[in-house]
């Protein structure tokens, strides 16, 4: 994890700065296609709702017929990343899960509200089928699993079995003042970067509205959580208070905090955090 840490600081961060973000905006590549390695194990389905592409993969082996409707991190900017794949495929193989990703607009040219309408369709469709279905994601993901377990208890949806939210960003206005004190310990992020993302995905809503920044949504009645953070990440501040709001408002919620460890760590598999971590996600998801 440390090495990891090391190599990462090595990197570009596109998210230092507003101008760095909008700079990625202007041009979005596309999203990253299912590897070859995975479409071995899992038989491949892609469908269109609203114009957006909504990819199935069901393991051509152990299935346990529960659902898992994944939705990837990227600051609201960034494509569906190689990353975000090896999470998929290694929850996927752990579980035994069916899992559906959505491909959501991107900010700036879309937003929030594009993005749950979308949702709640594939949501309604995995419901309909009896199968448990759990909500989980990384990140911008994290907040949009957790936003979808608010919307959907207010609107009478059946409720998810569960929600698995990794490195999950909950308050788009980083308004946190911890935050800033982790900032110099994080390899990958920048505070500026992210509050501009924001408020493109808010698109002139209250950025502390809950499907925006579930953080300051009403947090009671909802089904299990678990949450999945390192300490060397400036989302690790709201993370943590997210817990003990969501502990607060009677759920039950686990948490795994690890302090060493970086945003979105559980996509370096090569370390034995990452592995760890995603075995048990994978037990939640069997439970």
């Amino acid at each position: 994890m440390a090495v990891t840490r090391l190599l990462l600081r090595l990197q570009p961060t596109s998210t230092r700065s507003a101008a760095s973000v909008e700079r990625v905006a202007r041009d979005h590549p596309p999203a990253a296609p299912v590897p070859p390695a995975l479409l071995r194990v899992a038989h491949m389905t892609t469908r269109s709702i609203g114009g957006r592409d909504v990819i199935t993969l069901t393991p051509k082996q152990g299935t346990t017929g529960t659902q898992l409707l994944y939705t990837h991190g990227g600051c609201y900017v960034f494509p569906l990343l190689p990353v975000h794949w090896r999470i998929i495929a290694t929850l996927m193989r752990e579980s035994g899960a069916t899992v559906t990703v959505p491909l959501y607009g991107l900010a700036p040219e879309h937003h929030v509200d594009e993005a749950y309408a979308l949702l709640e369709g594939v949501y309604r469709g995995l419901a309909a089928t009896g199968s448990p279905v759990f909500l989980a994601g990384d990140s911008a993901g994290g907040g949009l699993a957790l936003g979808q377990a608010l919307r959907y208890r207010d609107v009478g949806l059946p409720a998810p079995a569960g929600v698995v939210l990794i490195s999950p960003w909950v308050d788009v206005t980083m308004a946190n003042p911890d935050i800033r004190a982790v900032e110099p310990r994080d390899p990958m992020l920048g505070v500026a970067g992210f509050v501009a993302a924001g408020a493109w995905w808010a698109n002139g809503a209250d950025p502390r509205s809950p499907l925006v920044s579930p953080l300051y949504g009403r947090l009671d009645g909802l089904p299990p959580v678990s949450v999945h953070q390192g300490g060397r990440d400036i989302l690790a501040p709201d993370a943590l208070s997210l817990v003990s709001r969501l502990r607060e408002a009677g759920n039950d919620v686990s948490l795994e905090y690890l302090p060493g460890a970086f945003h979105d760590y559980v996509g370096a598999p090569w370390t034995p955090e990452a592995r760890a971590t995603l075995r048990s996600i994978g037990r939640v998801l069997r439970a």
